[in-house]
């Protein structure tokens, strides 16, 4: 067995492979870029390697400076993660040249399979059933727009060396098709260094769904089920479970079979993973495969208890798979909630800055439901513009689909973090989706259900009255607190007022009555509801805790806890509310105070996120109608086109490429028009 590796990647997989290899008893080396100096990963590591500037293509692309480190430390293989030089046929033929063993697949099954218009091509020779598409080198947008009318709209335009839903646009006219290829080629050489493009007929409609399989150096080659990937965002995957509710066994067994003859046709060893599109008769089609472990491998590794990470690195040393294709089961449902550091609210723009506080659900296993964090950040770390934005992998794991869910549900309430902005308001919105419930779920379903974006969640009124009583009992704690340090001399129970109101709004109240108990810690009281029904609040929650946990009436709650002026900002089921527990006559009197008016931007064009200007697309004094492409930013290696939302005429550019932008800083200025003026 190796004495050490070396993991040549960051965050959470770093973090993740090093964990495996301590249990294996082999020393780890870590690398690192100037952003990354204090990260998790070098803080895990027995070693770490300092290899260059933050910008991935100065450090973590470049395979010479971890061949070095390599040769510095004594590290006899690579474990690559994913992304960056995983699946880079020229990086594992340079550590060969060295001596030095790929924890991998071998540098020809890289070349076929990890550039998609060659393995697309493979797949044909092979007789994989593969979606209709162009698999030439597209020269030009002209190019592009040809073979689109030939294909037939609509169509998907790949980057040939891309993952992770970058370098990737689905385009449905001829306009969108040349924007696309321009924007995926763009994405495609700033992410991978590769610009190649290719097009496919867009299957509307499907299901990605991917089979995981093991390979070793001997010729044995077995799958270890399905991942259902269909909740996408943008064709990067949000939410990921195993098994999918759709398969039945006897199409499970067909796609295992054929992602296994694919995988030995090729000569693979290690873990990979064969993608497919599944239409709604369950025909499935080849997409690609992914020659690496994927961001998604731990809701595998939980219905089939199969450390992938372990397994890699065994075969890496050449032993013998131990597992045979029998011993292959489906034990339970596991769910993968992908935690990132992106705005939902404002179309999921990235958000960068420090994890001012960061708290997980606890991991572990009880009454036979498990939660698994993989992450590679703390209280402390920093979310930089270098790298992918992703925060955590929240996985939960439980006897059934429905039971995996719901305890996602609860695990993504618990989960706290502050200092920067997060969808794990949506992933809680997602999973109390119907249609996901159900299971009636396609790649299109984030685009179909939230059509405008995401708004935010919403309670229903018995949620709402839930959260009341929870808004009030901690009112009431923090209340009777205040009152004994005022005047510490009164050590017996100072009455507490009997009647509140909690305001959600102007028009949404609630009145509350105290009728019972003691508003202290642990909070053990009885409050009347608007309808004259008394229920017990019972919770263990003490002033300055950031999550409420415990019963309203008997049912359980999870609830965030923060403070706002004059009033708690309480976080449930994904849904952020402002709520005031006041006096009624102090209600009264706050209904109706003005509100302040926000400020006029409608003349100004602003960054929505922090990020790098890529392109001005209009010139001063030009008119642009609605809809038309303004400016291109960059931001965590994704270009975003912001476009006129109205016909306007330009009248100041304030920026200029190349230019680093943070959050609402001015793009350009519009000229008025008069009624606006007026």
């Amino acid at each position: 067995m190796f004495r050490k590796i070396l993991i040549a990647n960051r965050g959470e997989i770093a973090c993740r492979v090093i964990k495996t290899a301590k249990e294996m008893g082999i020393g780890t080396v870590a690398v690192y870029s100037d952003a990354d100096a204090d990260a998790m990963h070098v803080q895990m590591a027995d070693e770490a390697v300092h290899i260059g500037p933050s910008p991935a293509a100065q450090s973590y692309l470049l395979g010479d400076k971890i061949i070095e480190a390599c040769k510095a430390t004594g590290a006899e293989a690579v474990h690559p993660g994913y992304g960056f030089l995983s699946e880079n046929a020229d990086f594992c033929e340079a550590l060969s040249a060295e001596g030095m063993e790929f924890i991998g697949p071998p540098t020809n099954a890289i070349k076929a399979m990890g550039d998609k218009i060659e393995s697309k091509k493979f797949a044909i020779d092979a007789g994989v059933s593969t979606v209709p598409g162009h698999m030439g080198v597209i020269g030009d947008a002209d190019e592009a727009v040809r073979i689109a009318r030939e294909i037939g709209f609509p169509v998907m335009i790949k980057a040939s060396a891309g993952g992770g839903g970058k370098g990737m646009r689905i385009a449905w006219n001829e306009a969108e098709t040349k924007e696309g290829f321009q924007l995926a080629r763009s994405e495609a050489k700033s992410s991978f260094g590769d610009d190649r493009c290719f097009i496919e007929k867009y299957v509307v409609g499907p299901r990605h769904i991917e089979i995981q399989v093991l390979a070793d150096k001997h010729g044995n080659a077995i799958y270890l089920n399905e991942r259902e990937c269909s909740i996408q965002r943008r064709n990067q995957k949000v939410i990921e479970e195993a098994p999918s509710s759709f398969l039945d066994p006897d199409t499970r067994k067909a796609m295992g079979e054929q992602a296994v003859a694919l995988a030995k046709a090729v000569g693979y060893h290690s873990a990979g993973t064969v993608e497919f599109i599944v239409d709604k008769d369950k025909n499935f089609y080849f997409l690609e495969m992914n020659t690496r472990l994927q961001v998604e491998h731990p809701v595998t590794e939980l219905i089939t208890g199969v450390d992938l990470v372990e397994q890699m690195i065994r075969i890496a040393n050449g032993e013998i798979l131990s597992l045979k294709q029998e011993d292959v089961t489906i034990n339970g449902w596991a769910i993968e909630s992908r935690i990132y550091a992106e705005d939902p609210l404002r179309n999921f723009l990235p958000s960068i800055g420090r994890l001012v506080h960061y708290e997980p659900p606890m991991e572990g296993t009880a009454s036979g439901l498990t939660i698994r964090n993989d992450t590679g950040v703390e209280a402390g770390s920093e979310i930089t513009m270098f790298y992918d934005p992703m925060i955590a992998k929240l996985c939960t794991h439980g006897p059934t689909r429905e039971a995996a869910i719901d305890h996602m549900s609860r695990a993504l309430d618990a989960f706290i973090v502050d200092g920067i902005e997060h969808n794990v308001a949506f992933l809680t919105t997602l999973m109390e989706h119907p249609k996901w419930r159900s299971g009636d779920i396609t790649t299109g379903f984030i685009a179909e259900e939230f059509p405008e974006g995401f708004l935010g969640g919403a309670l229903d009124e018995k949620d709402e009255l839930a959260l009341a009583c929870v808004a009030t009992s901690i009112e009431l704690v923090l209340r009777d607190r205040l009152h004994r340090f005022k005047d510490t001399r009164k050590l017996e129970n100072i009455p507490m007022h009997e009647h509140w109101v909690a305001a959600f709004s102007k028009e949404t109240r609630y009145p509350l009555r105290f009728c019972g108990g003691e508003p202290t810690t642990p909070i053990d009281m009885e409050l009347a509801l608007p309808d004259g029904h008394i229920v017990a609040v019972l919770s263990d929650w003490a002033p300055g805790w950031k999550l409420w946990c415990g019963e309203v009436g008997g049912r359980e709650m999870i609830v965030q806890v923060r403070t706002g002026l004059n009033s708690l900002i309480l976080t449930y089921k994904g849904v952020r509310q402002e709520i005031k527990v006041m006096r009624p006559h102090v209600a009264d009197m706050e209904a109706i105070l003005p509100k302040r008016i926000p400020p006029d931007t409608s003349n100004l064009l602003l960054c929505p996120m922090p990020g790098l200007v890529v392109s001005i697309a209009v010139n001063e004094g030009q008119v642009v109608q609605a809809g038309e492409a303004l400016a291109t930013v960059e931001a965590m290696k994704m270009e975003n086109v912001l476009r006129a939302e109205r016909d306007l005429v330009v009248e100041k550019i304030l920026v200029k490429p190349g230019d680093s932008l943070s959050v609402d800083a001015v793009i350009m200025e519009f000229e008025r028009h008069d009624e606006e003026a007026a």
